[in-house]
């Protein structure tokens, strides 16, 4: 086997597996989804089967999360006149990175991940190609451990804190790990249908308990009625810093922002082309879960909404009974992004080879060592990091302006260069996109320095020790 890398600008067609089989994308123009489907259906594990509902579950699956219960204290912060502005202009910049996302690919078959996208929008860059990689890994190795963190902290919740908080985090590692075995992309789907029901279940009796409850129990400056009768506002209240609403901001683009999964997802359908069928139940399923659960949150809770809500309930029977369903949505989420990691370092290590698509023992050993590593550093991750919620800010601003808006504003000006003001119509999105890549610069400068604020000031009080037995309920 050799190990000295080639490019794709360099002769294609070697008679043995090399390593640049695994660094290097499929550089070949003429490739059609066609031919790749074709291909993949002569393996023995084959990938490129999935159904656009099936993608939509999916898609369902990662997106029907947790998160939507910290946008209450989004709304809590922003107040609602810039809240529900926010939201709505998130998802519709959402919509259209991820059309234009797509049509790009269907521009390039052969793109089968995020960094491939990133290879190919920056002029076939290999420097791209392994910026991308890192982002990728760092961004969902970092989001697994938030999903690690949170399991630990529903156990602690249900149990009253029986066992330490580290052991908790092993138990959801390793449920993590046993649940990552499948390969495929279509198996997670059938779970992410579970996922998305659990999650649906905790919102609801949240918002039943938030409703008949007398008063919230709980808020960041203090237990009910501290800080003065529950109240709603039109904009941020007097005290409210630069930092806070940038982070609450943050807060919202994160839960807008799925695309650094997309390229995956449509690499193992069998009609890429049905992808936007998929992302219209998704737009459809957020506009209301990502808008009207936090929206009557906010009016019941007002400013004693917390990240996530749940911690805001009084009635810890309450609590208790719609967080416990939250344990399905997390692991499973940390699953999905947990296989479009493993795919990534799993290809690159055997490129080409028959152990990439085939049942040997030196294939599945590989993937599960890699499955086994990434969950693991998500573990260390999650007893390391003294707060993920500022953390996930910071990923936010510094990954999200990239997966999210830049990569996608740098497609649009690939797709239609030399048209770009043909017509009232392709001016339109010429303006839109011009906005979106304003606005992932400004996320990864202002936004990216509100976030490390955020961190500093957790760093400068208390903060939890590494590996703590700390009772983390909410």
């Amino acid at each position: 086997m050799s190990f000295t890398p080639t490019f794709p600008s360099e002769e294609k067609e070697k008679t043995a597996y090399t390593y640049a089989d695994a660094i290097s994308p499929d550089d070949d123009e003429d490739t059609s989804f066609n031919a790749l489907l074709v291909e993949d259906h002569t393996h023995e594990i084959q990938l490129r089967t999935m159904s656009w509902q099936k993608v939509a579950w999916l898609l369902a699956g990662d997106q029907v999360c947790l998160a939507i219960m910290a946008q209450t204290w989004s709304l809590s912060v922003l107040g609602w006149v810039p809240g529900i502005i926010t939201m709505i202009l998130a998802g519709a910049f959402f919509w259209i990175t991820s059309i234009t996302m797509h049509k790009y690919i269907l521009r390039h078959p052969q793109i089968k991940d995020i960094c491939d996208f990133g290879y190919h929008v920056f002029g076939k860059s290999r420097i791209a190609y392994e910026f991308s990689g890192f982002m990728l890994l760092a961004n969902n190795i970092l989001l697994i451990g938030f999903h690690v963190l949170t399991a630990a902290k529903i156990f602690n919740t249900l149990s009253d804190h029986s066992l330490c908080t580290v052991v908790f985090s092993v138990i959801a590692t390793l449920i993590g790990i046993i649940l990552s075995i499948p390969r495929t992309l279509r198996h997670v789907s059938f779970m992410s249908i579970g996922s998305s029901i659990c999650m649906g279940i905790a919102i609801l009796l949240f918002l039943v308990f938030a409703g008949i409850e007398p008063a919230p129990g709980y808020g960041y400056n203090g237990d009910y009625p501290t800080d003065g009768p529950v109240a709603t506002y039109a904009f941020p209240l007097a005290g409210t810093t630069w930092v806070d609403c940038m982070n609450a901001v943050l807060n919202i683009t994160f839960l807008w922002v799925p695309q650094i999964l997309f390229p995956t997802f449509i690499a193992e359908m069998e009609k890429p082309e049905d992808f936007p069928k998929s992302l219209a139940v998704l737009a459809a399923l957020s506009a209301i879960l990502f808008i009207v659960p936090p929206a009557i949150g906010f009016r019941y809770l007002g400013q004693y909404s917390t990240a996530p809500a749940f911690g805001s309930l009084g009635i810890v029977s309450y609590k208790k009974a719609s967080f416990a369903f939250v344990i399905v949505p997390t692991l499973i989420i940390g699953v999905i992004y947990a296989n479009v990691s493993a795919k990534y370092v799993y290809f690159r290590i055997w490129g080409k080879s028959r152990h990439a698509h085939s049942n040997t023992v030196l294939g599945w050993g590989v993937w599960l060592g890699v499955m086994a590593a990434i969950w693991f550093l998500s573990f260390i991750f999650s007893e390391v990091v003294p707060s993920m919620g500022d953390f996930l800010s910071l990923l936010s601003s510094a990954f999200d302006s990239f997966f999210g808006f830049i990569y996608f504003a740098v497609a649009y000006w690939h797709l239609y260069r030399g048209n770009f003001f043909n017509g009232a119509g392709r001016s339109i999105m010429t303006v839109i996109h011009i906005i979106v890549m304003a606005v992932g610069l400004f996320m990864l400068g202002p936004g990216l320095y509100a976030a490390i604020e955020a961190i500093i000031a957790d760093y400068s009080g208390a903060v939890r020790p590494a590996f703590s037995c700390a009772n983390l309920s909410i």
